[in-house]
């Protein structure tokens, strides 16, 4: 019977053989998926991953909550308030006909 002393010489060996076949396939991999990145001409971005050497806090984007068309409004209260809902307003329309049903 193995002592404890082998047993764990043993997982420490087995250990080092996992990390060098866990290298291998990792390098094997991404060579792989760089390749298909080159081939379909894929972006950063595209992937997913925002822009290329963006480090920053992803930007959340914000709910369309009123649309007229093709023009929209999210109605968080950043910034001004678009043309179309100010010349709306102004017309004495309620924007509730233009809330967006979620």
């Amino acid at each position: 019977m193995a002592t404890y002393q082998e047993i764990q010489d043993q997982i420490k060996h087995l250990q080092q053989q996992a990390e060098k076949i866990r290298a291998a396939e990792l390098h094997h991999i991404i060579a792989e998926v760089k390749a298909k990145i080159r081939e379909h001409n894929l972006t950063a971005a595209q992937l997913g991953f925002g822009a290329a050497g963006s480090r920053g806090a992803k930007k959340k984007s914000a709910v369309v909550q009123y649309r007229k068309g093709d023009l929209t409004w999210s109605g968080a209260g950043r910034g001004r308030k678009p043309k179309w809902v100010v010349a709306a307003m102004a017309a004495g329309e309620d924007l509730e006909k233009y809330r967006v049903k979620h």
